[in-house]
């Protein structure tokens, strides 16, 4: 299961709504690619597919791959406001590395192909 914070949670639901589609879903996963080997992905979706995982959180539903939820179950979503802008954050407790950015992880029996940091 993925957790939200308020901040993440407010975000989202501002975000799902201005799609103006009843059926929008979040969908959150991991993609082979980035510094360390996984890197984070969410988005909207409007279809769930065979094997997927969803449950509902504060309004909005969420939806991940079978493959994702291996490496960021218990993951935890924030929303950080700052002077340069704001942005989403993850605190993933699979985690064993990450680049210096959060935008990509390893895990402890991930075999993602890393990429080179710049």
């Amino acid at each position: 299961m993925i957790n939200f914070s308020e901040n993440a949670s407010e975000k989202i639901r501002e975000l799902l709504s201005s799609d103006n589609n009843p059926n929008i879903l979040l969908r959150v996963g991991v993609k082979e690619g980035g510094c360390s080997g996984f890197s984070y992905g969410m988005g909207t979706d409007d279809k769930i597919n065979e094997g997927d995982q969803v449950y509902e959180h504060e309004g909005f539903k969420v939806v991940v791959d079978p493959e994702s939820i291996l490496h960021i179950d218990g993951l935890v979503v924030d929303f950080k406001e700052s002077i340069m802008g704001g942005g989403f954050t993850m605190d993933n407790p699979n985690a064993v590395a990450s680049c210096g950015c959060g935008a990509s992880f390893r895990t402890r029996t991930s075999k993602g192909n890393a990429e080179k940091c710049e």
